[in-house]
């Protein structure tokens, strides 16, 4: 049986995300408690009791989707370690990506994503911008509107090809607003603003991208046990030297999830697609994207126990 594992993103939080898990299982439990030290902070507690507005800021959403799926990992890593063949993470969730294929150990991976957090939101303050998901096929390239709309006097770029369907579009508010309508016009469903609190995956993040790329420069990375597909450019990375390079490139640069998919289906047609961690948005995202696949989504005990009877029956 062959698996990949699918890491979320920013957005997938909610308030109480992996307290079932952190009940049941000691490993569980202890990967919350090295996040919590790692970055001097009762992260747990916020995730499992909220509130809900602080647990969204950037600040703690990113470190606490990370320690949710870690807590999974940990549970699961003997029994679905020998059949995992890759891993991906969209945006915040490729660090976690490289935790779960050996490259960073729980509590590296938590100090940089706090602080990678912490210089998004900082920057968002310093230059504010905006994020909108566009919905639907349209007409026209999307890169080709957001170039028009930049062409009025505001920068907006594409920061996520989340699936032939969706995209979401960054930069400065006057760019976002005008490509938005410029998107409805090109036949666009729906253009929803996002809430977040900076311009990501836009070169309005260049100093955050600077400061992140000190953070990894001193950071321990080890060689990787599987490969894992990097948002910016699909490739399979194995090099910690490469995985640094790419790391600081993505908050500048687009997360082509597309691309990451099109490459991990064709690479493992035959494998289990497991989402781990919160929510199952990566997994919807995979079958629209390759309906072939098989997918699964692993964040509670409840397909925690339901993964593991699946690696027994067929390991």
């Amino acid at each position: 049986m062959n698996i990949v594992v699918l890491l979320p993103g920013q957005g997938s939080q909610r308030v109480g995300m992996g307290k079932d898990v952190f009940d049941a299982f000691p490993a569980a439990r202890d990967t919350f408690h090295a996040v919590d030290d790692a970055i001097g902070s009762a992260l747990s507690s916020l995730a499992f009791e909220g509130p809900a507005d602080e647990l969204t800021r950037t600040v703690n959403a990113q470190p606490a989707l990370l320690a949710h799926s870690a807590a999974v990992w940990a549970v699961v890593r003997d029994a679905v370690g020998p059949h995992l063949r890759a891993a991906a993470g969209h945006s915040l969730g490729e660090f976690t990506a490289y935790h779960v294929a050996g490259m960073l150990d729980v509590a590296e991976a938590a100090r940089i994503v706090r602080r990678r957090g912490t210089l998004m939101y900082e920057q968002g303050v310093a230059r504010p911008g905006a994020m909108a998901a566009v919905l639907g096929i349209l007409g026209r390239p999307i890169d080709e509107i957001c170039e028009e709309a930049t062409a009025s006097g505001a920068l907006v770029v594409p920061a996520n090809y989340n699936s032939p369907e969706q995209v979401v579009i960054s930069g400065e508010v006057a760019g976002v607003e005008r490509a938005m309508a410029l998107c409805k016009d090109a036949g666009a469903k729906r253009c929803l603003p996002l809430p977040v609190s900076g311009a990501f995956h836009s070169p309005l993040m260049q100093p955050a991208a600077e400061g992140l790329a000190e953070a990894l420069a001193t950071a321990t990375m080890h060689q990787p046990n599987v490969p894992v597909v990097a948002n910016v450019t699909g490739e399979a990375v194995t090099d910690p030297a490469r995985a640094r390079e790419l790391l600081v490139q993505q908050l500048t640069a687009p997360v082509r999830w597309t691309t990451v998919m099109e490459q991990l289906a064709a690479a493992h047609p035959d494998a289990l697609f497991v989402e781990m961690g919160t929510g199952g948005v990566l997994a919807g995202l995979a079958r629209r994207i390759a309906p072939q696949l098989k997918t699964a989504t692993c964040g509670t005990v409840a397909e925690i126990e339901q993964l593991l009877a699946q690696v027994s029956t067929n390991g």
